[in-house]
């Protein structure tokens, strides 16, 4: 016999949306932070040339960054306005979860915190990328199928909830391809979860109907472009990214919830896999393991798993609210105090000296987010912040002590997405940037290759394309502070090709 429905909360409450807009203030106030980032200048370029698609993304953060070039502009406080409103949003979704779940307000308090002061989504929203608005899509498909489930003001049977949950999951869709794996989470979790006869009606098939449907011209484009995010995930795990062991892939899932809040999590999962009075809601624990294992088995970064941490916090905060008093204290507490303790982990909101010493001071080494990459003193994430601005203006500068007849001809080169991108943003004027590093590639040579500024690579190589090649100055990060690997580079005027820039773009292209 089936249990009745857990006992909904008639509102959320006011709180609740008290903590989203401190935590929306939260990343506002620090969005500065050290400069501009590697991805947010390349969305800012995909933005410039929309399309259906990108070889390592779906449409929707170009056009995101589009809308916010042309109204808000291209600075660091402007882009990070929307992650800053997506870890907000966030925040109430979980608060709103954990009423749908029967939490009172010590429950929906607890769960939009514990969510919003995870060191990993204080990380993601503090950086304009897809991380952030797919953390914000994801928590209202939790929400609305938990509200489905819940029975909370909802009727399962009518199709219209199934249509707006299929929208949330396209739209998640195009903006990161691992929405697939939620909505086969869903899936298990509903036949896992005792709810197998909603199968049984249109609602759930309308749903995914719905989504494939607007993910169909991201797909369109992939099949028209050779399938590129295919060799770009091959390129990826093959040059870039390390496989991490699955003992230490888990307990990077508790360092990215937070220590002190990882319990209440497990919390949460054990209340919905075990509560009588979650059983309507078990599809949510099984769909929650699912992802899990997906990511644990096809080896993704440890950070991907964070957009399927809300329905076991809003779970967390309902056990706890069936604590004792002293429990019910100390939890919050405790993850309020241990997330503003090792904030400077997760935003960069200390001077960069000031962070080195407290990186120091806690034993801790810089650390490269999964990826195959030396550092320096910082850790990948702040070090992708610096030596943008200078790198755009001593590129400027070559190409403005150019003879203007080569100076009209000319074209830069780039290694690398993030110093094309650098260049076209924030340069003064620039000339064409080309790449063969992820979609710049699909950009093409653009009639470019007589004159070329070359940023790094070795004479050799330049000499075997070009009659004359010349260094006429080297790139070096002030202090130090950017990525190694984008360090200390010679800047090249290369000029008489040897051979066509459109015969060589082929073996140019590098997807990763």
């Amino acid at each position: 016999m089936t249990a009745p429905p857990p006992r909904a909360s008639a509102s959320v409450d006011r709180s609740v949306a008290l903590v989203a807009f401190a935590v929306f203030a939260l990343h506002a106030l620090t969005a500065s932070g050290y400069g501009p980032f590697r991805d947010e200048l390349y969305y800012l370029a995909c933005g410039r040339r929309l399309a259906l698609g990108y070889v390592d993304h779906p449409p929707m953060i170009a056009l995101l960054a589009r809308v916010l070039e042309q109204t808000v502009g291209t600075s660091s406080p402007a882009l990070r306005s929307l992650p800053a409103l997506a870890a907000g949003v966030t925040a109430w979704l979980a608060g709103a979860t954990a009423a749908v779940f029967g939490g009172g307000r010590l429950a929906q308090v607890t769960a939009a915190l514990t969510l919003a002061l995870a060191p990993v989504v204080l990380a993601l929203c503090s950086v304009f990328s897809m991380n952030a608005v797919e953390l914000a899509l994801w928590a209202l498909a939790w929400w609305l199928l938990a509200r489905m489930l819940a029975g909370d003001g909802i009727d399962v049977d009518r199709l219209g909830p199934w249509l707006l949950l299929g929208l949330v999951l396209g739209l998640a869709l195009e903006t990161k391809i691992s929405a697939l794996i939620l909505g086969l989470g869903l899936l298990v979790g509903i036949l896992a979860g005792g709810r197998a006869a909603l199968l049984r009606k249109p609602g759930p098939w309308l749903a995914a109907a719905v989504a494939l449907l607007l993910f169909a011209p991201h797909v369109l484009w992939q099949l028209q472009h050779d399938w590129p995010t295919l060799e770009f995930m091959r390129g990826a795990r093959e040059h870039k990214m390390l496989a991490p062991a699955p003992g230490a892939w888990v307990l990077e899932q508790v360092l990215n919830m937070g220590p002190p809040a990882a319990p209440l999590g497990l919390a949460g999962l054990w209340w919905l896999l075990r509560s009588e009075q979650a059983r309507p809601l078990r599809p949510l624990a099984w769909a929650f393991l699912t992802v899990i294992t997906v990511l644990l088995l096809g080896q993704g970064k440890a950070y991907y798993a964070a957009p399927a941490y809300l329905p076991l916090y809003a779970a967390g905060g309902v056990a706890l609210e069936r604590a004792p008093r002293a429990l019910r204290i100390r939890a919050p507490t405790l993850v309020v105090v241990g997330a503003l303790a090792t904030l400077p982990l997760s935003k960069p909101i200390l001077p960069v000296e000031r962070f080195i010493r407290y990186q120091d001071a806690l034993g801790l080494e810089p650390g490269t987010g999964g990826e195959r990459h030396e550092l320096e003193a910082l850790p990948q994430f702040y070090a992708d912040m610096h030596g943008w601005e200078q790198l755009a203006a001593e590129v400027t500068a070559i190409h403005r002590a150019l003879a203007p007849e080569l100076r009209e001809r000319a074209c830069v080169f780039a290694q690398n997405y993030g110093q094309a991108a650098a260049i076209e943003i924030l340069g003064e004027d620039p000339p064409p940037v080309l790449s063969g590093h992820n979609n710049y590639w699909q950009w093409g040579p653009r009639g470019c290759g007589e004159v070329m500024i070359v940023i790094g690579g070795e004479r050799s190589e330049l000499e075997a394309v070009f009659a004359e090649v010349q260094q006429v100055a080297s790139h070096h990060c002030a202090d130090d502070r950017c990525m190694p690997y984008e360090n200390h580079k010679p800047l090249w005027l290369a000029q008489g090709p040897r051979v066509s820039l459109e015969q060589l773009w082929a073996q140019l292209r590098h997807y990763e």
